[in-house]
């Protein structure tokens, strides 16, 4: 790890830690890609991987994933794995491995981007394979990507978090410091911008107790997201995945009675709706692993490799909750998963 900005960060993210053990590895794809790993037991106590990642930083989005529109849609992965331990998320039968993985080379990651930018403007989801917000206190990427984005006028960046009491003003703070030296006239005033969506998923409180663990509760995230509205920021909400639960027309009637009541609908940019929907390589490798969770061993339908619902059930409940949701928000702004 020569580059000192590689060594920088990861002396920040390690000075979090009162006592920590370091062994040096050659790649972290030694220890990441091993065979006949336990997921579930290596994510209830998870090491973290410091690396520097290599060949491709930047991808096209995923067909399983909504677009919200967006004509050059991509993803990019300053992370593997998440610290959140959601039962149905289809990274624990991507990856071998439960531990954490945190890449260093971010500007590499930013030069990959001005690439494409050159060609078209990009929207960008940068929490895709992780939960960026978790690990805020640790890495600052979030900030970093802020930064960033308010640099590159063409840029759309998405945030897609579970996390709950998120201190925004912290955020903003740090944003601003991190910018003193490469951006003067830098402040929390115009780093707020609309092209920084914070895409909050929802769910209710029976799917976060039962399979959302370690996640914010459904308050926490709506107090969050009533935060970032005051703030400035752009928020959208994220009904997907809807988990079928026993009275689920219940559970999500209560969840909505609490959005409704709590967040100011007006101000939300748009909505995403949909439900289960996973590979059937890594439902199978979820299923081996995880033999008592019955939102893993739910009898879906592999319709050509993706197991989802019933079409029946599918449409039965999105359908349901997109009704309810044109109330109070214009049925243009809500995209369902097709």
């Amino acid at each position: 790890m020569a580059d000192p900005m590689y060594r920088k960060r990861a002396e920040k993210i390690l000075s979090h830690f009162r006592e920590v053990s370091v062994i040096r590895i050659d790649h972290y794809k030694d220890v990441f890609n091993r065979h006949k790993q336990n997921y579930m037991k290596q994510h209830e106590s998870q090491a973290l991987v410091l690396a520097v990642k290599q060949g491709n930083l930047v991808y096209p989005g995923a067909e399983v994933c909504q677009s919200m529109g967006n004509e050059h849609f991509y993803y990019t992965s300053c992370m593997m794995n998440c610290l959140f331990d959601c039962e149905y998320c289809y990274l624990k039968g991507m990856y071998p491995s439960g531990n954490m993985v945190i890449f260093l080379n971010l500007e590499d990651i930013f030069a990959e981007v001005e690439a494409l930018l050159r060609e078209h403007p990009v929207y960008l989801c940068v929490s895709y394979d992780t939960d960026l917000m978790a690990v805020e206190a640790l890495t600052g990427y979030v900030g970093e990507w802020i930064r960033f984005t308010n640099e590159h006028k063409d840029l759309i960046i998405e945030v897609r978090t579970k996390a709950g009491n998120i201190d925004f003003e912290k955020l903003l703070k740090c944003t601003e410091d991190n910018a003193g030296e490469k951006e003067k006239g830098f402040n929390r005033k115009n780093c707020v911008s609309e092209r920084n969506i914070f895409a909050f998923t929802l769910s209710p409180d029976y799917v976060v107790e039962h399979y959302e663990h370690k996640t914010g509760t459904l308050e926490s995230r709506l107090k969050s997201i009533g935060k970032a509205l005051e703030m400035g920021f752009t928020v959208r909400l994220c009904f997907d995945p809807m988990i079928y639960c026993p009275d689920w027309r219940v559970e999500y009637g209560r969840m909505l009675e609490k959005v409704f009541s709590e967040i100011p609908m007006e101000k939300i940019h748009d909505v995403s709706v949909g439900s289960f929907r996973l590979s059937e390589e890594y439902l199978k490798s979820m299923r081996r692993n995880m033999p008592g969770s019955a939102v893993v061993q739910y009898p879906y339908e592999n319709d050509h490799g993706v197991y989802h619902y019933s079409r029946r059930l599918t449409e039965e409940m999105e359908r349901w909750l997109a009704l309810q949701l044109t109330e109070r928000i214009p049925e243009e702004k809500i995209f369902r998963w097709d």
